[in-house]
């Protein structure tokens, strides 16, 4: 693991990069510097004492305290710039690494400042893709909000009633996309969640894979239920997709179900240390291709598995690795990614399943636990 010296000016409730190196939510962008192997912070003086009780293994240093010193030194407009020169020149330092994120305007304040910066290629924290014990934990408790939300959702299309025209209706009202999104987004606020952009996406709704959804939800059609919350106490995300029907599926359905199912346990086989994750994507579309699901553009839009096979997991929802087919990445063990085939033709619609892994020297083990199933 590099020990070079590093820099990030953020928040850490959206930059994970933070959130990783301070484990500390703070709302509005502040200094994190690490110097020599030893983590310094600076930070506004409402943050300082639950700074101290929260990320002890920083040094906590406060921003009055530093523009005083610029006020002192005869800098009379203080900025983020300023207080990051008076922290290096203090350290006789006048070069550090960054992240290829790093604000443009923050740089060229700098570089006048005669700091210069080093774009780090591979990441701050190239570490994160490696998740400790703890940190699967982590995933999964996030995972448990994701199956809660689900369980609700679920629940609530087998409590729905089929009225004309297939339309499904719920406590006396119609059962829209909006309404089973509210209550799936609910249990996974009370669970200690919080959901944003799942995805209730109904008939050919669901032949566009990040459609949300919308309106009425109808039966005997697949719908695909996809959620991602993160976790308010520890950032992490969690991620499932099932697909089901409220009613009768059809044959053309339930192949295409059987078939990404038996997709999803091939990728799973091949889940293994030192595996290239191009290569395992590679499986999933040559087993598809074998069972008669061709991809391709027809009549203009793209059908059949025209995405990747999963992506890593963690403080971000999509991070390293990648399982694609433009993938160059390898598996290591260590790595948590998402599992989740699928395939779409307009006219019949969509079906994706998605599982959670974590890779081991032994193989992959499945962190989720929730059961899949067609017809509800």
């Amino acid at each position: 693991m590099s020990r070079d010296n590093l820099l990030i000016v953020a928040d850490s409730d959206h930059d994970a990069n933070m959130l990783y190196a301070v484990g500390l939510f703070v709302p509005d962008p502040f200094i994190y510097l690490r110097l020599r192997g030893r983590c310094h912070i600076v930070i506004n003086d409402l943050e300082i004492d639950r700074a101290r009780r929260q990320a002890r293994h920083c040094r906590v240093i406060s921003w009055s305290a530093c523009v005083k010193q610029l006020h002192q030194n005869g800098v009379k407009r203080t900025g983020f710039a300023h207080v990051i020169q008076l922290l290096l020149k203090q350290r006789r330092l006048k070069k550090i690494s960054v992240s290829a994120s790093f604000p443009l305007g923050l740089a060229l304040e700098l570089r006048d400042l005669k700091i210069k910066l080093k774009v780090r290629p591979d990441g701050l924290f190239p570490e994160r893709e490696l998740k400790t014990a703890e940190e699967v934990k982590k995933i999964s408790a996030a995972l448990t909000m994701a199956e809660v939300g689900l369980a609700e959702g679920i629940q609530a299309l087998k409590n729905s009633k089929i009225g004309p025209n297939r339309r499904l209706i719920y406590r006396n009202n119609p059962l829209t996309s909006e309404k089973l999104r509210a209550i799936i987004d609910t249990a996974i606020l009370q669970a200690g969640g919080v959901a944003r952009h799942t995805i209730v996406a109904g008939g050919e709704q669901g032949c566009d894979p990040h459609e949300p959804g919308h309106g009425q939800l109808r039966a005997h059609e697949p719908i695909i239920l996809d959620v991602f919350p993160r976790s308010q106490k520890t950032g992490y995300f969690g991620d499932i997709t099932r697909t089901v029907v409220r009613g009768r599926a059809s044959e053309a359905v339930r192949k295409l179900y059987d078939t990404v199912e038996r997709g999803q346990a091939a990728a799973f086989t091949a889940l293994r240390h030192q595996t290239p994750t191009a290569e395992i994507h590679e499986k999933v579309r040559e087993l598809f291709a074998r069972a008669g699901y061709k991809t391709g553009r027809h009549h203009g839009r793209m059908q059949g598995f025209f995405h990747g096979t999963g992506h890593g997991l963690g403080l971000e929802l999509h991070e390293a690795p990648r399982l694609s087919p433009t993938s160059a990445e390898t598996l290591r063990a260590g790595q948590v990614v998402t599992i989740e085939p699928g395939l779409y033709y307009p006219g019949v619609g969509g079906v994706r399943l998605e599982d959670v892994a974590h890779v081991t020297a032994n193989g992959p083990r499945n962190l989720t636990r929730f059961e899949k199933v067609l017809e509800v």
